[in-house]
């Protein structure tokens, strides 16, 4: 594996990753999982959850260890929770598509293959959005592992995902989630409600939540506002609706996809105001903080150079290979290799890579994640047990 620059920092694959959470929380459950060689339980869940029967995982899309850390005021009832494991990473890139299927696969994103926000679909010349993904490619061959509900599924344990209803059946969360049945939700309240009932409903079982309110905020008006911090403090009630309405016998754990940065006017490269960044580029994939360039035949050299001149210590720079070998997206297997760019650029401090002509609503937005900074890695895994525990 080759060094990152300072202030990047490499997802502890195997150790202390959002993969290792639904492996360890199955492990303690019963369920053996197959994480392509990655031991089971590296977070020792199985001792955390200790007498637990049933255990719901809530995903808060956007909290980062960081910020909770820094607002944890706001947030009395997550700041009062344990942490088993102290601060997981996020995967790379660490933007939703990615954390979500690593969350539900249980293995890198050099093994389950949703490797960004948007990847080119090799030898296709075209994008795919990985939050508008639908059924094309179909998600079971474009992410073929199992999931770890599909496995807990598989020994006879009830398995439930309660996420929004607008997700449902999407490309995304049948990458993500299949196996485990869907109950779409429509609020926050229904998400607490919906989780509960779900973990009630069976002597033992999985459960698993998303909401995905505290990331919208934080795009849109910035984690430094009012609007963010009055979302903190919904999603803190949230939490604590139901820690009160854990079964004796039950566990919640708390955790994230990423956590996220401002990114203020003046540390914005916007790839359509520098014809250098796509001379010989075929498609411009990615996100801000987190780019791919698919250079045209013969051409990945030159664009490497180009975007390393231009962009100088505003991001780490690198090609295909290198980046593969770096291990920022764990092992890579060689079927996936092509559907990251042949230049990858990842944000250094609070720099991003816009395009204001080719995507106008995210190059407007104020807030970003992607990228391996620590306050968009580290985010937290906290817990809360039934009176019985």
């Amino acid at each position: 594996m080759t060094g990152l620059p300072d202030g990047l920092v490499l997802p502890a694959y195997g150790r202390s990753t959002l993969a290792d959470v639904l492996p360890g929380v199955a492990t303690a459950l019963g369920v053996p999982v197959d994480r392509a060689g990655l031991p089971p339980d590296p977070l020792a869940l199985t001792a955390a959850l200790a007498g637990a029967r049933r255990v719901a995982v809530l995903l808060v899309d956007g909290l980062g260890a960081t910020l909770l850390r820094e607002h944890a005021h706001l947030a009395p009832t997550l700041a009062a929770l344990a942490t088993p494991a102290g601060d997981l990473d996020a995967p790379c890139p660490s933007t939703t598509p990615v954390s979500l299927t690593t969350l539900g696969t249980g293995v890198p994103p050099g093994a389950h293959g949703v490797l960004g926000f948007v990847t080119a679909v090799p030898g296709e010349d075209r994008l795919l959005n990985h939050v508008a993904w639908r059924d094309d490619p179909d998600p079971r061959d474009w992410q073929p592992r199992p999931t770890v509900f599909e496995q807990a599924a598989a020994t006879g344990l009830p398995v439930t995902a309660v996420a929004p209803y607008a997700y449902a059946g999407s490309g995304l969360s049948t990458a993500a989630y299949r196996g485990a049945g869907y109950s779409g939700t429509v609020s926050a309240g229904d998400l607490a409600a919906v989780l509960l009932q779900s973990l009630a409903a069976a002597p033992t079982g999985l459960v698993y939540g998303y909401t995905p309110e505290l990331d919208l905020t934080g795009h849109v008006r910035g984690i430094d506002s009012d609007s963010w911090r009055m979302q903190l403090g919904l999603v803190d009630r949230l939490v604590e609706q139901v820690v009160d309405g854990l079964p004796d016998d039950a566990a919640l754990l708390v955790t994230a996809d990423h956590g996220m940065l401002d990114v203020g006017p003046h540390t914005r490269v916007d790839v359509d105001e520098e014809p250098a960044l796509l001379d010989g580029v075929a498609l411009l994939a990615g996100e801000p903080r987190a780019r791919y360039a698919h250079a045209v035949p013969g051409a990945a050299g030159d664009v490497l150079d180009a975007w390393r001149g231009v962009l100088g210590d505003r991001a780490w720079v690198t090609g295909r290979d290198e980046a593969v070998a770096s291990g920022v997206f764990g092992d890579v297997d060689a079927a996936l290799a092509a559907r990251i760019g042949d230049v990858v650029a990842l944000a250094r401090g609070p720099w991003a890579i816009t395009a204001s002509d080719t995507e106008p609503g995210p190059s407007r937005l104020t807030a970003y994640h992607g990228s391996l900074t620590p306050a968009e890695v580290a985010i937290p895994l906290l817990l809360a047990r039934g009176a019985a525990l």
